[in-house]
């Protein structure tokens, strides 16, 4: 907030009329709000109130005043809805068919799976839905209301329930009270006024019955929503902090401000980056599996005459395609992040793909105030008239923020007197005398302090200090020195500063009142300059957000000036034609606002519904967006956003509204969540690419083996028993630990991109099987062998365990370019050494591909033991299948970055993704 101020008394960061951020900087008027004429002839009501009967007659025409009644959805009907989900239906059909075909282990399998999914789904979006009834709270329960008896009847105050309150009723406000609707103000005493609950906003808003400034003198409130900027306007969910009011209700119930902020937060959310992926994934398997067993049949029909009895080894081959243990594995890397996150930084995942989704954010949005400076400001300079420093004029504004505190029986400093007195020697101004105060008022938009000065009897000395232009009107200046004077206050203000003009003038001493006619003739003394104070961890904050290749973008309600200069100071670049007024926004389809946004860094005097639509702009650029807000103005924007996120101090409703909760508004803990999340979703994008990549490969080779073949390439039980084998040990990605290049890029899953990667490596991994293929007939077909069928199912098995496991370790972290790697990272090979789970696990599912055919337990799945030259010529394959392996992966990592590249280009913007997304 760097405009130029009048504020000097309590208060001063409210809404224009409290802050008189004025002529420095005066390039927007403020809206204009109806006059109180206007209000209550479209009310019809008057400041006596209405009759009971009006009350009555408008009771039942507009209801009660309360909020929307919510019906919230039963967990069974949450259940039903969660089978809806592409990729469970296709494993409900899949268990439904092993069924009806006698499968009954692969079955249970998938049901069981399908079952906790299910659950764990509705029981979470079941506890989302109640947590919104500490909405309520915000809500007044009585209110004191003007009501007459009769036309003629004078009006009495009682009090009612603020569900009986109508537009036109007149209510009376006291400090401590909520206002119960939204009101007008008739007539109102020092009343100030807390909107955090509206606005995020923790300072208290002064609030005036009178109209604003002159419209040249005007400047857009510090934060708030345009909806908020009305000073003769109190709004629902709002409570007085100080002061007395009588009002007119102008909007009651649904129609409140609070209450449409409150519908906004049950509107129906766009799909988030991890649905998106999901679903992309999710019909890549559908059309894989639909197409699946239809080909086996008529293979088998076709080529061997085999009819029906083929069914369960069709199922079994497109359950052999599907990732059976995904949501196990999904909900278990996500649970253990968040539970990590919640015991060590105290950030709350209130939706468990939120973690994921911030883990893929390549944009970071978020207010200025309490997020990168702090909700104070400090003192920049003190210059003198002549713009030098000039350290009287210091010593002059403590002395009166001194003396007005304390003769105006404030209870507290206001944060810009706070500021001075800070900067100041506070022995200075009680060396002084104070005689008498005229304490700050929005209209005049300064604040004086009489006092005596020590040596000078029969003096008093009249310190002002306020808004420039009005401090200005008030000193003995020619018209020259005023525009001089005028000119470098703009030009302050335009760095991003706020701006007090300081002034004195000798007087006799007197016994008779000051008032604000002897603010006149005043000596010009100089001007104060303050800036926002940075938040300590800010700076580290956003070098981290930098290596994490996410990009940051400030959108505030303040003067562009502001939010640049504290960019500048923190280090967040801003380019020339990096900063755009929101009024731009207002001119621009969402496709040019798309473009836009992209290469803008701030976005100032921003509303509401510009902080959602450029969130949706983003997302429409193809970026994954996180928003952080606190307060019911940010609502829309935390809807829009794949991610909103929001301090625990927030508004109640911006808190629920919120799917990560911070336990402070401190931009190290979403450096922390982003990586929790990156380490997440990296383990999600390993498992999909390892899993889907074999079982694409077990498939092709499955279905040509079948035209191959006299007999089943391998039985419905021995292909149960190698994926409930291949799936358990990939468990262990839940717990493996990325590498920390990984950590470095976001994780979104692409579908396209992984549907390149698992069909690449997927004709790898079959070529890997057919090359075993011929080693079976070259190496083991013929007299001595045994039982051709049992020696073939076993080596296959033994091959596919064996190459699976290989998998796992080669393709864990893939080809990292060491360009690219940070000393800290160190190599690949380095990140891997010490068996860690994955590593582990890969050796158990390798020892059990080599052990359960010899086993006893192997005639039971029909294998046999295998003669010993298999394994030499095994051994040649899997080395071979190894190189190509990471051959295949050092192709695809550079195809990968160059499609990136020229991605980057088209978007002509830096690209904020580094590096493509893990699993893309």
């Amino acid at each position: 907030m760097a405009e130029t101020t009048a504020a000097s008394g309590r208060n001063a960061r409210a809404p224009a009329p409290g802050d008189g951020r004025a002529a420095a900087e005066g390039s927007r008027p403020t809206p204009t709000a109806p006059t109180l004429l206007e209000v209550l002839r479209e009310l019809d009501t008057g400041p006596r109130g209405l009759t009971e009967g009006q009350a009555e007659e408008r009771l039942a025409r507009f209801g009660e005043n309360g909020l929307p009644d919510r019906r919230e959805a039963s967990w069974p009907r949450l259940f039903l809805r969660s089978l809806r989900d592409p990729f469970t239906a296709v494993l409900l059909c899949l268990g439904l068919v092993s069924a009806a075909v006698f499968a009954w282990g692969t079955a249970a399998v998938i049901l069981l799976l399908v079952a906790v999914s299910c659950v764990l789904r509705a029981t979470g979006e079941h506890r989302a839905d109640r947590s919104t009834a500490a909405l309520r709270e915000l809500v007044a329960t009585t209110a004191t209301v003007l009501r007459r008896a009769d036309e003629d009847a004078a009006p009495v105050p009682r009090e009612l329930p603020v569900g009986e309150l109508v537009p036109g009723d007149v209510v009376r406000l006291g400090p401590g009270d909520l206002v119960p609707a939204d009101v007008r103000l008739l007539r109102a005493s020092g009343l100030t006024v807390h909107q955090s609950a509206l606005t995020g906003e923790s300072a208290p808003v002064a609030k005036t019955v009178d109209a604003l400034p002159s419209a040249a003198d005007a400047v857009p409130p510090v934060a708030g929503a345009a909806a908020f900027e009305h000073p003769q306007c109190c709004f629902q969910g709002s409570s007085v902090a100080c002061g007395s009011a009588t009002a007119v209700v102008t909007a009651t119930g649904a129609r409140t401000r609070f209450a449409a902020a409150h519908g906004r937060g049950e509107e129906r959310q766009d799909p988030s980056a991890f649905d998106r992926s999901v679903h992309g994934v999710s019909w890549i398997l559908i059309r894989f599996m639909l197409l699946t067993p239809p080909l086996v049949l008529m293979a088998g029909a076709a080529l061997r005459g085999r009819g029906l009895e083929t069914l369960p080894f069709a199922v079994a081959v497109a359950v052999g395609l599907t990732p059976e243990m995904l949501p196990v594995l999904v909900t278990t890397c996500l649970a253990r992040g968040a539970a990590l996150l919640a015991r060590t930084h105290g950030v709350i995942v209130k939706r468990l793909p939120a973690l994921h989704d911030i883990g893929a954010v390549d944009v970071l949005c978020l207010d200025k105030t309490g997020t990168l400076t702090q909700d104070r400001p400090v003192v920049d300079r003190a210059l003198g008239p002549d713009g030098e420093d000039d350290p009287e004029i210091l010593h002059w504004a403590a002395v009166n923020a001194w003396w007005t505190l304390q003769l105006a029986d404030l209870p507290a400093p206001d944060a810009l007197d706070e500021a001075i007195l800070d900067a100041a020697d506070e022995r200075e101004p009680a060396a002084y005398d104070g005689a008498a105060a005229v304490p700050f008022d929005p209209l005049r938009r300064l604040a004086t302090a009489v006092v005596r000065t020590p040596g000078r009897l029969g003096t008093h000395t009249l310190v002002a200090k306020g808004d420039v232009q009005a401090v200005l009107e008030r000193c003995a200046l020619t018209d020259d020195e005023r525009a001089r004077l005028r000119a470098l206050a703009t030009g302050l203000t335009d760095d991003g500063l706020r701006v007090l003009a300081i002034a004195t003038a000798e007087r006799p001493a007197r016994q008779r009142a000051y008032t604000p006619a002897d603010e006149r003739g005043l000596d010009f003394r100089g001007l104060i300059t303050l800036r926002d104070a940075l938040a300590p961890t800010a700076a580290d904050a956003l070098h981290v957000l930098a290596g994490q290749d996410v990009a940051v973008k400030v959108l505030t309600g303040d003067h562009p000036g502001t939010a640049v200069r504290a960019c500048r100071d923190l280090g967040i670049p801003v380019p020339g034609d990096g900063v755009v007024d929101a009024d731009v926004i207002d001119t621009l389809t969402d496709a040019e606002l798309s473009e836009l946004a992209v290469g803008t860094a701030v976005f100032a005097r921003c509303t509401p519904d510009h902080k959602a639509r450029i969130t949706r702009a983003l997302r429409g650029a193809g970026l994954t967006v996180g928003f952080l807000g606190d307060g019911v103005n940010d609502l829309p924007a935390l809807r829009a956003a794949d991610v909103g996120i929001a301090p625990r101090d927030a508004a109640d409703v911006a808190r629920e509204g919120a799917d990560v909760v911070l336990a402070e508004k401190d931009l190290t803990s979403i450096t922390h969540a982003i990586a929790a999340g990156r380490h997440a979703g990296g383990n999600i994008a390993t498992y999909l690419r390892i899993t889907l990549s074999s079982n694409l490969g077990n498939v092709i080779a499955m279905l040509a083996a079948g035209l191959l073949l006299p007999f089943l390439p391998m039985l419905p039980a021995q292909v149960l028993a190698q994926n409930l084998c291949f799936d358990a040990a990939q468990l262990a990605f839940a717990h493996d630990r990325p590498h920390p290049f990984v950590l470095r890029r976001p994780t979104l899953l692409r579908p396209r991109g992984l549907l390149r990667f698992i069909t690449g490596f997927g004709v790898l991994n079959a070529v890997a099987d057919l090359a075993t293929f011929g080693v079976l007939a070259l190496a083991l077909h013929g007299p001595g062998t045994g039982d051709d069928e049992a020696v073939f199912h076993s080596g296959w098995f033994t091959e596919n365990l064996l190459t699976q496991a290989l998998v796992m370790v080669l393709l864990r972290v893939g080809h990292v370019p060491r360009s690219r790697l940070r000393p800290s990272e160190g190599t690949p090979v380095a990140a891997g050494r010490g068996p860690g789970p994955v590593t582990r696990a890969a050796i158990g599912l390798a020892v059990i591909g080599l052990t359960l055919p010899p086993s006893p337990l192997g005639p039971a799945l029909g294998l046999t033991a295998l003669p010993v030259v298999y394994y030499v010529l095994l051994t040649a394959v899997l080395a071979l299948y190894a190189a190509g392996l990471l051959a295949a992966g050092k192709a695809y990592e550079r195809r990968r970055e160059a499609r990136d590249t020229e991605r980057a280009g088209e978007q002509g913007a830096p690209d904020t993704r580094g590096t493509a997304s893990h699993g893309s």
